[in-house]
């Protein structure tokens, strides 16, 4: 029994021990070939070759990573709409009526984001914050 178990676990043994001596390879090819010096520039935050101005804590409106959400999700849903046309003959109807539900389910999703007001952008206004004040006293 001992010995099966032995024969059936090697293969994992041999993946793992070549895995980690891949890892301990890269790290010291990385470390024997990297740059040694220090530059001024080195340290410097960039994207695509573009040194950046300001702050990095600058406020981004909530909208665009909603926008960004809400594309990934119907996004995601397009390509169970493209396998089911794929499959359309072989699911007959009741593959037509799953789909169906599927649609309305996503049409109530978009029309809840519509109402929530998820997908209006533009100037919000917050009611009931007049007069309000903060933990100091100050109103805001």
């Amino acid at each position: 029994m001992e010995n099966q178990y032995a024969n059936e676990i090697w293969p994992l043994v041999v993946y793992f021990v070549m895995v980690i001596l891949m890892v301990v390879t890269m790290l010291v090819l990385s470390s024997l070939l990297g740059q040694k010096r220090r530059e001024a520039a080195t340290n410097d935050p960039f994207e695509s070759g573009i040194v950046s101005v300001g702050g990095s804590q600058i406020r981004i409106s909530v909208e665009f990573y909603l926008v960004a959400i809400f594309f990934v999700i119907f996004d995601l849903e397009t390509v169970f709409i493209f396998a089911w046309a794929v499959a359309f003959f072989e699911l007959g109807w009741q593959g037509y009526l799953s789909i169906c539900v599927f649609i309305a389910i996503l049409v109530l999703a978009l029309i809840y984001q519509w109402r929530a007001g998820a997908l209006d952008w533009g100037n919000k206004t917050q009611t009931g914050l007049r007069n309000t004040q903060n933990a100091v006293g100050e109103k805001i």
